[in-house]
């Protein structure tokens, strides 16, 4: 009899992504809500996408991986 895998969480899987060193990639929060008290600076740099920090880096890594 097989064993069961574990699933990966969908949720986490649209949210981040693994990059080829694999470190995790998010997107920045706070930029869709309230968008006229930002100043056009600030709303520019929340466009891209960052690295994880570390304090999340192994939690996160493991729900996508599904270990």
């Amino acid at each position: 009899m097989a064993k069961n895998k574990m699933k990966s969480h969908r949720g986490a899987m649209k949210r981040f992504k693994l990059t080829g060193t694999g470190k995790v990639k998010r997107n920045k929060a706070y930029k869709s809500h309230k968008a006229t008290a930002k100043t056009p600076k600030r709303k520019m740099g929340l466009r891209k996408s960052t690295i994880l920090g570390s304090a999340d880096h192994k939690r996160i890594k493991s729900v996508l991986i599904g270990k």
